[in-house]
């Protein structure tokens, strides 16, 4: 059995939704520093180091020296509440998510002129929210915490100078908390405290990258990526405990439980464009299936109790998240042998809705502007820096539960990003 520990309320369903993040719905980006710097622009189509291989397998053919890339990029987010109502009485100080460190590393061993195998250990998707104790809507979300690291072995085949494609099956561990208030006072007709919420979980889930890389003309790359959807299943039980003034009868127990997601599918298309020597141009799309993510639905089996049952027995929140589209274009510019300098700007949609946007995933559609440089002292090193500046758009939170509990807010987010990469080749 899987273990997962749950101690919920209805808004259990969002396990998996970041706020504060440079990609949308929970997905993550920051898989190469190098590729931060142009904005991710060129992730499948250019080949600066080994972190091709999450960005494209197939590139890995392109890489004439054994060479091991880490890194590693920070998230300092800000958020600004306002036209803040609700139910309960709170604060609402928006300062929910912390200073957040996402780590990666790949290494690439070219095997002969057509053969080259390579790993890569990153974070795909991941989130970190968590409000203060006496926040208004901590009915509907007060913590959030997922990760999900992938391990990839690879192995990329070049037909010739022109066209080359890879492959890599992925092995994905998730865990994860999450915690909310449960106070029942709208059903019970009368004041009671707040009960503590929480999500524990993990699971081991399995896909594939799939990657094309076409030299079209001497000047002209080409590469196209496939991220696969990866099915996670967790089965555990279910953990309710009351809140001061709530009868026995009302609400806690243990429960058995059964919770499935996925994660979506993408696609990665990009373009590296050599204008001079010195100039290189960017431009990529990728397309991501959040529509996969209609609702999310814990089962509980043994619940019993005639206030209990229909809060526990299922557990649904509805999402209906779409298909979203993200753009980008960038540019790099070769200073000396030593220097190349890099920026790139990035349009990003949020799977959200008006109707189904909860204070765990109050996102909206971004701009990204990001700068970089590359300094390699010595043919053998090169160290990567990035800065990336997010803003959303503002967007709204208007949340009723079936325990005519509501909160609502108009959400301001922007965030800082920071990434700091080493490659070296021996």
């Amino acid at each position: 059995m899987k273990k997962v520990m749950i101690k919920t309320s209805l808004s259990l369903a969002v396990t998996l939704a970041s706020t504060q993040l440079f990609a949308s719905g929970f997905a993550l980006n920051e898989q190469s520093i190098s590729g931060m710097g142009t904005g991710f622009a060129g992730r499948s189509s250019s080949v600066d180091d080994a972190s091709i291989v999450f960005g494209n397998p197939a590139g890995m053919s392109r890489i004439k020296r054994q060479q091991v890339t880490v890194g590693v990029a920070a998230i300092d987010a800000k958020t600004d509440l306002s036209d803040t109502r609700g139910t309960a009485a709170g604060t609402n100080k928006g300062d929910m998510v912390p200073f957040t460190a996402v780590p990666m590393g790949f290494y690439v061993n070219p095997i002969d002129d057509h053969w080259a195998f390579g790993l890569g250990v990153y974070a795909p998707f991941g989130l970190v929210t968590d409000y203060e104790n006496g926040f208004q809507g901590r009915n509907f979300g007060s913590k959030s915490q997922v990760k999900v690291v992938t391990f990839q072995p690879t192995v990329s085949y070049a037909f010739n100078d022109k066209v080359s494609i890879g492959f890599g099956p992925t092995i994905n561990r998730i865990s994860g908390v999450l915690e909310s208030a449960l106070n029942v006072s709208g059903a019970l007709g009368r004041p009671t405290g707040d009960g503590r919420v929480q999500v524990k979980g993990d699971d081991v889930g399995y896909g594939y990258n799939i990657g094309l890389m076409v030299q079209a003309t001497e000047t002209t790359n080409l590469g196209l990526t496939y991220h696969s959807k990866v099915s996670y299943n967790l089965e555990g039980h279910t953990e309710v405990t009351r809140g001061a003034g709530v009868p026995a009868l009302a609400l806690g127990g243990r429960y058995d439980a059964e919770l499935s997601i996925d994660t979506p599918e993408s696609v990665d298309f990009s373009v590296t464009q050599k204008l001079t020597d010195d100039w290189k141009l960017y431009g990529g799309t990728t397309w991501t299936r959040w529509s996969r993510l209609k609702d999310i639905t814990v089962r509980n089996s043994g619940v019993t109790g005639a206030i209990s049952t229909p809060l526990v027995s299922t557990i649904t929140e509805e999402q209906n998240w779409h298909d979203t589209w993200a753009y980008a274009v960038g540019t790099s510019y070769q200073l000396n042998k030593q220097w190349v300098l890099r920026t790139g700007l990035t349009w990003d949609q949020s799977p959200t809705n008006n109707t189904d946007r909860s204070p765990r995933i109050p996102t909206g559609d971004r701009t990204i502007f990001s700068v970089g440089a590359g300094w390699s002292p010595t043919e053998d090193l090169t160290i990567d820096v990035a800065y990336s500046y997010l803003d959303e758009e503002k967007v709204t939170v208007n949340r009723t539960n079936a325990l005519r509990q509501s909160y609502a807010a108009t959400y301001d987010n922007s965030a800082n990003g920071f990434g700091l990469g080493m490659t070296y080749r021996f």
